[in-house]
């Protein structure tokens, strides 16, 4: 499996995961230090704490209901010339301070 783009997702500025975007869709890996930690809390009631990787052709639709909306959806594709169907790379590019307790870094 080869990785194209991945980000470091955080639940309360706390490292919980990471979703990578891969030749065949989307993979969302919690950290093992994560899971193990008293009082963690899935990203989503979608997507409840597991060891095992979950795993999408499409992208996660937790994820994509980071990604603003509207004006600033179209101020962020401007502002970073991204494509509006590019999904993983506003994710990586917007979501570093989101609204709520989830937030994505990109990962170099």
């Amino acid at each position: 499996m080869t990785i194209m783009r991945q980000g470091r997702v955080f639940v309360r500025k706390i490292p919980a995961g990471i979703i990578a975007q891969t030749e065949q869709g989307y993979q969302l890996t919690y950290d093992s230090e994560y899971l193990h930690t008293p009082g963690s809390k899935p990203i989503s009631l979608t997507m409840p704490l597991q060891e095992a990787p979950y795993k999408r052709t499409t992208f996660f639709p937790f994820c994509d209901g980071l990604i603003p909306e509207g004006w600033l959806l179209e101020q962020a594709c401007r502002n970073w010339k991204l494509d509006r169907r590019d999904r993983m790379g506003l994710l990586l590019h917007v979501c570093r301070n989101c609204v709520g307790f989830v937030s994505v870094e990109e990962v170099v």
